[in-house]
């Protein structure tokens, strides 16, 4: 089979971790799980962030200095160039918090874990805000919040292990397979095992609107 883009084609793209280790970036599993000897989960929860802030700041510092360091590659560009040419009938889904389909020029994009290089607060409602510095000292206080007395510390803007996803995303994606009823509908997933919900859900949802779908993973 071929996949076949033509006039009437709506494209729903979901990636995962398998795009971004193309370009280098070390999958959140890597190590078996560990960093620095530390479970991964004592620094991508809110209790991990709780007990010991500073740690997981130490944690996403390294991960935004790597991702940094890293470049998108051809799997990036050609979806920015699907976008580029399908418009409004398309949209992007990922996985990954790393920036770099940003990077490759993907517009109609949305983030559903977050983003490494945004910054929020872990008390307030204050909006997320573009960052990409590294803080391995004091845990930053929130400069809304923390000066009324409410001791608001910033956290990275991406979703934990225990969060739930940001509704209006959500919203959003459903509204674009709803609109795609007008033509036809193809959904590809790319570099993720299809196996993490609610993400994983996502091809259900396709499919109810008649879907083709399509998975692309190195198996």
């Amino acid at each position: 089979m071929k996949l076949r883009i033509d006039g009437h084609t709506w494209l729903l793209v979901l990636t995962g971790a398998g795009v971004s280790a193309e370009s280098g970036v070390p999958t959140f599993r890597d190590a078996n799980g560990l960093w620095e000897n530390h479970p991964v989960e004592k620094v991508a929860t809110p209790e991990g962030f709780a007990e010991d802030p500073r740690l997981v700041w130490r944690f996403y510092s390294e991960r935004r200095r790597r991702a940094r360091d890293v470049r998108p590659n051809p799997g990036h560009a050609a979806l920015a160039d699907a976008e580029s040419r399908l418009g409004d009938r398309f949209l992007l889904v990922t996985q990954n918090v790393d920036g770099l389909h940003r990077r490759a020029g993907s517009v109609r994009l949305v983030e559903i874990h977050g983003s490494l290089f945004e910054t929020r607060c872990s008390v307030c409602r204050r909006e997320s805000f573009p960052d990409d510095r590294e803080y391995l000292g004091d845990p930053p206080p929130c400069d809304e919040c923390a000066p009324r007395g409410r001791g608001g510390l910033l956290r990275p803007a991406v979703v934990w292990f225990g969060e739930t996803l940001d509704p209006m995303r959500l919203h959003q994606i459903a509204v674009f397979v709803e609109e795609s009823r007008a033509g036809r509908l193809v959904f590809l997933a790319v570099g993720t095992s299809g196996l993490v919900y609610p993400a994983a859900g996502l091809v259900l949802q396709a499919r109810a609107a008649g879907a083709e779908a399509w998975l692309v993973n190195k198996d």
